[in-house]
C-alpha cells in the first residue's frame, strides 16, 4: 500500500502498482463510497461488461406492479 497526498484541487495521483493491479486507464470512472469512517473506492465496470449479469432473473414479483395494484 502506498499513500498519496491530496492536492490543493483535491486531486490525487493512483499509483503505478495500483493502476497496473487494476487495468485502470484514462477516462475510466470509479466511485467513491463513504462506509463505517473510511473511504472506499470501487471502480464501475463499462456498461458492455454489464450486459447479461441479470441472465435468469425472476421477474414475477416485480414491487412497482404489486404497489400498483396490478
Amino acid at each position: 500500500m502506498e499513500a498519496v497526498t491530496i492536492s490543493s484541487k483535491f486531486q490525487v495521483v493512483i499509483p503505478r502498482e495500483v493502476r497496473r493491479q487494476f487495468d485502470l486507464k484514462p477516462g475510466q470512472k470509479i466511485m467513491f463510497i463513504p462506509y463505517n469512517g473510511t473511504l472506499r473506492v470501487v471502480v464501475v465496470p463499462p456498461v458492455k461488461k454489464a450486459r447479461g449479469m441479470f441472465k435468469g432473473l425472476k421477474t414475477s414479483h416485480v414491487r412497482d406492479e404489486v404497489d400498483e395494484g396490478r
